[in-house]
């Protein structure tokens, strides 16, 4: 895909080099949008300083560049691929017609996004190069389906210049995010070897956020500038730049709220009673478990919470258990930490289906959720595999061990998935 996206860039850019930039003053200004856009696109804030902390989320989805994703962040620049997708489907301006072209639009795109991205670059930002291939493919897709046709006239033909054009812009752009979402999808799968199925299922979900103002925006745009002429550009593209902002204070709030999690989950190992980093590589392992079974985002970040509050009910021993093992423990007294682990889950504020999953933690597999049951398969995996330094078996160990109690204890279904995790990332810790 990047060699597609890489190949069509050089042609497009020695396309245009060769027989020159049609009507400069219209590229000039969509070309200026897409660089403001694509300077003032999607930062990680606070999510980047608790990766500095330590207490990154622990996954990642589709295109981002990790940890969990606000609703906008699917695309980082929204602005910058409005403006593209906006001069894609560009035929009149003020009345007038123009004949750009699409490899023009492709030119135009790349050359403004590399010159938005120089002082993001300067700044010590590392470019995104998923967002960048995908934005060259899905403007390339969206040009070629409308350029050749506008411009020998059939789309005049069959739609006219009313409410029928209108619907016939916004199907293609339709058809042009869902291109994006495969391309996203498909990009996320080869980097991680997530099952493409739920990666494809979440990035058509989160379309329906930011996807939509982008792609709204977009027609809205080239019918403005279409009638109205350039100075339409700044007017339509406000709104867009509010919501990106909105969204990013969202996400700012999410990546804050995930920090407190991570550090109330950090009291059961300050205080002795788990061993240290053992509530994140529960989480860690209970998501790749999750996404291996086809869990969706939602799903996924409550079990991602769930996973790293599991153990807190153990303060609430007097004498901590070795190791932090409560798998060895009565199940009386598995059940009452527990109990007492979900009502203090409660008191975080975190949603309802936290708690309950922390709750049911002692219950028999077949009475929880499919969550509960990765959580429990996840955090005995994880106290078993921790033996002594000379046992370099002990993880495989922990895996038989799971193996031969899934016809009481645990889920086979779920160990099963543990056990692809731990063979496709080529380690048993």
């Amino acid at each position: 895909m990047y060699g597609a996206a890489g190949a069509l860039t050089l042609f497009a850019l020695g396309w245009t080099h060769w027989h020159g930039v049609r009507e400069p003053g219209v590229a000039l200004a969509f070309g200026a949008l897409i660089a403001v856009g694509e300077a003032l696109r999607w930062d990680d804030g606070p999510a980047a300083r608790g990766r500095a902390a330590g207490y990154a989320p622990v996954r990642e989805r589709g295109g981002g560049a990790g940890g969990e994703r606000g609703p906008g962040a699917r695309e980082p620049a929204p602005v910058a691929a409005a403006g593209a997708l906006a001069y894609a489907l560009l035929g009149r301006l003020g009345g007038e017609p123009v004949s750009h072209g699409a490899l023009q639009v492709v030119a135009v795109a790349v050359a403004a996004g590399l010159v938005g991205l120089t002082p993001r670059v300067a700044l010590g930002h590392p470019p995104r190069f998923d967002h960048h291939a995908r934005r060259v493919l899905t403007v390339a897709f969206a040009a070629i389906c409308f350029q050749p046709l506008y411009g020998d006239g059939r789309l005049s033909q069959w739609c006219g210049d009313g409410p029928a054009h209108v619907l016939c812009l916004l199907v293609l752009l339709g058809l042009t995010a869902l291109c994006d979402a495969v391309l996203a999808a498909a990009l996320a799968h080869a980097r991680t070897g997530w099952p493409y199925a739920p990666l494809l299922r979440d990035e058509l979900c989160a379309l329906a956020c930011v996807g939509s103002a982008v792609c709204a925006t977009g027609v809205v745009t080239a019918l403005a500038v279409a009638v109205a002429g350039l100075w339409a550009l700044p007017v339509v593209c406000v709104p867009l730049l509010l919501t990106q902002h909105a969204l990013r204070r969202y996400t700012d709030v999410r990546a804050t709220y995930r920090q407190t999690i991570a550090s109330l989950a950090r009291s059961t190992e300050i205080a002795g009673y788990t061993p240290a980093g053992h509530a994140r590589r529960v989480a860690a392992l209970s998501g790749a478990v999750g996404r291996e079974l086809g869990l969706s985002r939602r799903e996924l970040t409550v079990l991602e919470h769930a996973a790293l509050m599991h153990d807190i009910g153990q303060l609430s021993l007097i004498d901590p258990v070795p190791s932090g093992a409560t798998e060895q423990l009565p199940a009386a007294e598995q059940r009452r930490i527990a109990l007492l682990g979900g009502a203090v889950v409660r008191q975080t504020g975190a949603p309802a289906q936290v708690a309950q999953i922390v709750e049911q933690q002692a219950d028999p597999y077949r009475e929880q959720p499919l969550t509960a049951r990765i959580v429990r398969v996840a955090n005995a995996y994880a106290e078993l595999a921790q033996a002594p330094a000379d046992a370099a078996d002990g993880p495989l160990r922990a895996v038989e061990r799971l193996r031969l109690a899934t016809a009481r204890d645990f889920d086979p279904a779920v160990v099963a998935a543990l056990g692809r995790v731990l063979a496709r990332s080529g380690s048993t810790r």
